[in-house]
C-alpha cells in the first residue's frame, strides 16, 4: 500500500492542486514554443532527434539534450506540404524519416535517408519512394535491413515493406507481406465486418521473427528467415467488440510474452475503452491473452483529448531492456510505469502527468524511448514539446 506522503514525494501538480506524479520526476522540457506536436524520438551522440506530427511544418527537430534539464533546440528540417514526417529511426550516422501523405496531401510518400555524422547538420543521401500514400512507421534497429508499414497502390492498406540500406544513397526494397486480401489489384478481396480495417502499423523485430500491430486484426507474428519470403506463423484477432486499432507488439527480452498495445483513436473517452495486452508466446502458433494492464484511476475522461493507451518503450538496441518494466504513453494519462514481472498480474509502479500545454486541454504523451543512463523522453502529440523524465522511486 502506498501512502499518500509517498505518491506527493517529487510530483507535480495540476490546476487544482491534484498530485499529478507517483515515483517520477520531471528533469527537463523543451517546448518547442509551443509547436511541439511531437512523434517517435531517437537519441544520438547527446541529440534527441524529435519528430513531429506536422501540423507546424515540421518533420524532425534536433535538440541538445547533454543537460537533460536544460534541453535547447538546435535544428529543424521542414517538410513539403501535405506530407508528413513523424518518425525517426537511426543507426550509427543514418537518419530514417518516415515520407507519409497528410491531411488530403498528394506529395510523394517514402522513406528518406540523411547522414547525421554531425547531429546538427542532417544531409539527405537518398529517398525510398513508394507510389501510394507513402511510409507510417519504421523499425531500423541494425545494418543494414529497416522494416517499414509501407503503402502502394493496388494495395488496400500498410503492408510490411523490407528495405536493404546497404547503400543508403540507394535504398531498396528487398521483400513485403501483407493480409491476405489487401491486394486488390491482384484480385484479392478482403473480409471483414463494417467498419474495420486490415492494415500494419508497424513491426518490432527479434532474430528472425517479426512482432507485428495489424490494426483492427490484433497481433501477427512473421518469420523473416527469409527476408524475400516473410512467412506467416500465426494471428491472435483479439474481437471487434473488445479491441481494435492495435498499435505495438513488444516482445518482452528473454521471455515468451509480448505486450500489445490498441492506440486510444477517440476523444473524450467516445468508443470502445482501449487496452494494454499481455501475451504468453510460449506456443508462438497459438499466443494468448493472460492479463490486461490496469487503467489509470482519475478524471481523465473529463480532460479533453484522448485517454488510453499509446506506445511503449520499444527497447530498441543501445537501450535499456529490462524484461520487467514497461514504460508506457497513456494520452492525458501522462507516462505510466509498470512491473511485469509477473505476466499476469501487471502493477503500475510510476507516473507523471505534466500539465496541459499552453492553449490546450490536456496533454497528450504520445511516445517514449528510454536512454542508455535511464532517462525517460517523451512527446506531447498537441504541442508540448519534449519531456524528459527520471524515476525517483519504485514500491515493491
Amino acid at each position: 500500500m502506498t501512502s499518500t506522503s509517498q505518491r506527493a514525494a517529487g510530483a507535480a501538480l495540476d490546476a487544482h492542486g491534484n498530485t499529478e506524479a507517483w515515483n517520477m520526476r520531471l528533469v527537463g522540457h523543451c517546448p518547442m514554443d509551443w509547436r511541439g506536436d511531437g512523434m517517435h524520438i531517437n537519441l544520438k551522440d547527446g541529440y534527441a532527434f524529435f519528430a513531429h506530427m506536422g501540423d507546424n511544418g515540421i518533420g524532425t527537430s534536433v535538440v541538445d539534450v547533454r543537460d537533460p534539464s536544460a534541453p535547447r533546440l538546435v535544428k529543424q528540417i521542414p517538410v513539403p506540404p501535405g506530407i508528413h514526417s513523424h518518425k525517426v529511426q537511426i543507426v550509427g550516422d543514418i537518419l530514417l524519416v518516415n515520407y507519409e501523405q497528410y491531411k488530403g496531401g498528394t506529395g510523394q510518400g517514402g522513406l528518406k535517408v540523411f547522414d547525421v555524422s554531425k547531429p546538427t547538420e542532417p544531409r539527405e543521401v537518398g529517398f525510398l519512394p513508394m507510389s501510394g500514400k507513402g511510409v507510417h512507421r519504421v523499425t531500423y534497429w541494425e545494418e543494414p535491413y529497416a522494416y517499414m508499414s509501407g503503402s502502394e497502390e493496388g494495395w488496400t492498406d500498410q503492408f510490411l515493406v523490407i528495405a536493404d540500406l546497404s547503400d543508403p544513397s540507394n535504398p531498396r526494397e528487398v521483400g513485403r507481406w501483407w493480409m491476405p486480401g489487401m491486394h486488390a489489384a491482384g484480385g484479392e478481396q478482403l473480409s471483414l465486418p463494417p467498419g474495420r480495417t486490415s492494415k500494419l502499423h508497424h513491426p518490432l523485430i527479434r532474430g528472425d521473427r517479426v512482432y507485428c500491430g495489424w490494426w483492427d486484426q490484433g497481433l501477427v507474428i512473421l518469420d523473416i528467415a527469409d527476408k524475400e519470403r516473410p512467412k506467416l506463423v500465426s494471428q491472435l484477432d483479439f474481437g471487434a467488440d473488445v479491441s481494435g486499432a492495435t498499435h505495438t507488439a513488444c516482445p518482452l527480452p528473454g521471455r515468451d510474452v509480448v505486450v500489445v498495445t490498441d492506440e486510444c483513436v477517440h476523444n473524450d473517452c467516445e468508443g470502445l475503452m482501449k487496452q494494454v495486452r499481455v501475451v504468453d508466446i510460449s506456443d508462438e502458433k497459438s499466443p494468448k491473452v493472460v492479463s490486461l494492464f490496469p487503467v489509470p484511476e482519475g478524471n481523465f475522461c473529463e480532460r479533453r483529448g484522448r485517454f488510453g493507451p499509446h506506445n511503449v518503450h520499444e527497447m530498441r538496441p543501445g537501450t535499456p531492456a529490462d524484461p520487467n518494466t514497461v514504460y508506457l504513453t497513456y494520452f492525458n494519462a501522462g507516462v505510466r510505469v509498470l512491473d511485469v514481472s509477473d505476466a499476469a498480474n501487471p502493477r503500475e509502479i510510476a507516473y507523471f502527468i505534466p500539465e496541459a500545454p499552453v492553449g490546450r486541454k490536456s496533454v497528450q504523451m504520445n511516445d517514449i524511448l528510454v536512454g542508455p543512463d535511464g532517462l525517460i523522453y517523451a512527446s506531447d502529440r498537441f504541442a508540448g514539446g519534449l519531456y524528459i523524465f527520471e524515476l525517483s522511486g519504485r514500491d515493491s
